[in-house]
């Protein structure tokens, strides 16, 4: 049973959201932001796409292990960059930890995000949850 919901962008104004509350549904929000970026015209340059699923990847992960077990996932797009919103329940705002180089207890995402992102922002809502809203640039950098 899938519990991800997706709806498909159309044309590069049109966004795609992905909702889930599985490990299963990452890979899902995965392949929903390759499927995405692949619907763009023009296509944004391979590093673009590949950052792209990346954040997407961790971002869904650590909603799922910190903010609250589920979340939606909004894609847009504009002519210079890509967006990821990402909303879960928890109004708790990521903190940056010392990444586990022993144990597998991680650390490594949210450090990525911010490295990998420009215009990160957290807001309030929907409800008493937050949303996590980065922006990649449209061309690799």
């Amino acid at each position: 049973m899938h519990d991800t919901k997706i709806t498909p962008a159309s044309t590069s104004s049109s966004p795609t959201v992905v909702r889930g509350h599985s490990t299963e549904s990452v890979r899902q929000a995965r392949e929903a932001a390759r499927a995405f970026t692949d619907s763009l015209i023009p296509l944004p340059d391979p590093a673009t796409a590949d950052t792209l699923v990346l954040v997407v990847s961790e971002l869904a992960t650590n909603a799922l292990r910190h903010g609250g077990g589920r979340y939606t996932i909004e894609l847009s797009a504009t002519a210079d960059v890509v967006t990821v919103a990402v909303s879960d329940p928890n109004p708790v705002r990521p903190r940056e930890r010392t990444p586990d180089l022993n144990g597998g207890s991680g650390g490594f995402g949210w450090h990525m995000v911010r490295r990998l992102t420009t215009g990160l922002t957290i807001t309030p809502g929907p409800g008493s949850g937050k949303t996590i809203r980065a922006r990649i640039p449209r061309l690799g950098s």
